[in-house]
């Protein structure tokens, strides 16, 4: 197999790239960015298989012409609303399977609408394979499957987690942070009362966390809330939810106000906000009274009772975990099931696919992790 990762040495991209050329069932790998030196040099760390080069996504031809040399499209390059449709395309129309960890709703709806070329030319094509979306999809699935009828997902994670990678070859503004402004701003696309609809983020929900209690967090636009109505269609709701330190979460509240009286620009925000994300630290931590770090929620009928579930990972990391490992190493693991014919469907998925063993590739993440001790964590609301 031969696989390009596109913004292979990026913050998120190069934990990635680190774990695939690992994998022995890789022939080659190559490590594609906007700035070639940066490409080559970390190609260099990763062993005689892996080259590096420069590339250019915003220019079509190029693009084109150098996919058609390759098997698979790893695509890590951020923002998603910018890019995320126009790589998939070119990838499936140069006949390449993809994966990307695209956490922005607005192309995740576009792209799955490329369902029929990616059936019709026999490529899978895996949407947020990261953390959120990712792995609280793979939580979210389990969830659901606890259920006799799902009726409401909820996935969530907390602020706090949210720091910016310090190594990266990105010369510009950072695109998560361009992400997450964009994320909060202007309106986001729910799925609520068997509909789409555009709502406000930031806005809050309460919700009940089985053997937890009750929690507020809020509305905040990402893919999970458009994948998970394409698999699950008995669902009359999904949503995306963050959490965090109230001050920060302030903060982006007052943002967002700024934002909509044109009082700042979203560039300038996001600047704001990769300053505010280095810079300020939350002595939160887990506790039995809070909402975990990463978690699903669903709510539907157990044995004909109105019950909820709530999936989380127990278990402690034996290092200290960075964004680029929570992302990046899914990713990986993604590619390499494929790889190994685990996930044997074609079309445009998310992780929720039923087609996907979502305990195996949870338990896995947790592998490559170095989460010790590592299990599901489920709570049932029946069983309080």
């Amino acid at each position: 197999m031969k696989v390009i990762i596109l913004g292979g040495c990026g913050g998120m991209g190069r934990y990635a790239s680190k774990a695939i050329s690992s994998f022995d069932q890789i022939q080659s790998l190559t490590i594609a960015d906007l700035h070639k030196e940066d490409a080559e040099e970390f190609a260099k760390q990763l062993g005689s298989h892996v080259e590096g080069i420069g590339l250019n996504i915003n220019d079509k031809e190029l693009l084109y012409g150098t996919l058609k040399s390759f098997d698979i499209v790893v695509n890590t390059v951020g923002p998603f609303f910018k890019y995320g449709y126009g790589v998939l395309k070119a990838s499936l129309d140069t006949n390449c399977h993809y994966m990307d960890i695209c956490d922005d709703w607005e192309p995740a709806e576009k792209m799955l609408e490329l369902d029929y070329l990616a059936k019709e030319r026999g490529l899978l094509a895996i949407l947020g394979m990261g953390a959120s979306p990712g792995i609280t999809n793979l939580l979210g699935a389990i969830a659901i499957n606890e259920l006799d009828e799902a009726e409401t997902i909820y996935t969530g994670w907390s602020m706090d987690e949210a720091k910016p990678e310090d190594i990266s070859s990105q010369k510009q503004t950072n695109a998560a942070m361009i992400h997450g402004i964009e994320q909060i701003s202007g309106k986001v696309k729910v799925f609520q009362d068997k509909k789409f609809q555009m709502t406000k983020p930031l806005k809050e929900i309460e919700i009940n966390y089985p053997q937890r209690g009750k929690f507020k967090a809020s509305i905040f636009g990402h893919p999970e809330a458009i994948t998970f109505p394409k698999h699950y269609k008995n669902l009359k709701a999904s949503m995306n939810l963050v959490h965090g330190d109230r001050l920060v979460m302030t903060i982006l509240r007052l943002i967002n106000k700024l934002i909509d009286l044109k009082l700042l620009s979203k560039i300038s925000a996001a600047r704001f906000l990769d300053w505010l994300e280095r810079n300020t630290s939350s002595n939160n931590s887990e506790h039995q009274n809070s909402l975990p770090e990463i978690y699903a929620l669903a709510i539907g009928s157990k044995n004909n009772k109105l019950e909820s579930v709530g999936v989380s990972y127990d278990g402690a990391p034996t290092r200290e975990l960075s964004m680029g490992d929570a992302t990046g190493l899914p990713l990986a693991l993604g590619l390499k099931m494929f790889i190994e014919g685990e996930i044997p469907i074609r079309g445009v998925i998310s992780p929720e696919s039923k087609d996907i063993d979502h305990r195996k590739m949870l338990l896995e993440i947790c592998n490559l992790l170095e989460i010790r001790n590592a299990t599901i964590k489920i709570d049932r609301s029946w069983e309080s």
